[in-house]
């Protein structure tokens, strides 16, 4: 009799300490379920801090890109195009759509009835790129044959273009160009020459 009153409290006390031993792990667990919660919020926040900050750089890259392409457009087309930034999500990833808007219709650049305005939104892309670069490189900027699907018409204003925004960013432009126009409103021309030995003379006009 006595040896089966031990046994039972023998297993009692092991139910109690089994007890016992799940009371704490469910204490342990519902702190790191607290835990989690709080850090689960905090990252919650954080991304959605993050989203805003990102919203807000692509807000200000759509007006800087549109705004400095669409003047340049401006400049020398008398209906010229404005350019139209837009940011949107594929394979979730971010990219980003440039687009040409006149009378309400928009279309892709490529699409453009004249190349020429596609000639004049890159170099005023470029030219916005180098603006939001920090720090800035040097105030240099080459240029391969610019605004060579531009027509005669429209080289003039170009130049005076390149010209006042030389002057007004105090950004140097080296251009390589058989453009006559275009060399007219440089500060310095060269002349390139090769002669028959392949040997290339250089001289200021």
């Amino acid at each position: 009799m006595n040896n089966a009153i031990s046994s039972i409290r023998n297993r009692l006390e092991q139910q109690k300490g089994k007890q016992y031993q799940l009371q704490q792990n469910i204490a342990k667990n519902r702190l790191e379920m607290r835990e989690s919660t709080r850090s689960l919020r905090k990252h919650e926040q954080a991304r959605e801090i993050v989203r805003e900050i990102g919203l807000k750089t692509q807000q200000q890259l759509q007006f800087h890109l549109s705004d400095i392409t669409s003047l340049a457009l401006e400049a020398v087309f008398t209906n010229p195009y404005e350019l139209i930034v837009e940011f949107v999500q594929r394979r979730n990833k971010t990219e980003c759509d440039l687009m040409f808007e006149r009378d309400g219709n928009r279309i892709y650049p490529i699409e453009a009835s004249g190349v020429g305005a596609v000639d004049i939104a890159s170099f005023a892309l470029r030219i916005a790129s180098w603006s939001m670069s920090r720090p800035h490189s040097r105030n240099v900027i080459i240029l391969d044959e610019p605004f060579k699907c531009l027509s005669d018409g429209y080289q003039e204003k170009a130049s005076i273009m390149l010209k006042e925004l030389s002057d007004k960013l105090k950004l140097q432009f080296i251009i390589i160009t058989h453009n006559e126009i275009l060399a007219s409103y440089a500060d310095k021309t060269f002349n390139v020459s090769i002669n028959r030995k392949g040997i290339s003379k250089v001289t200021e006009l």
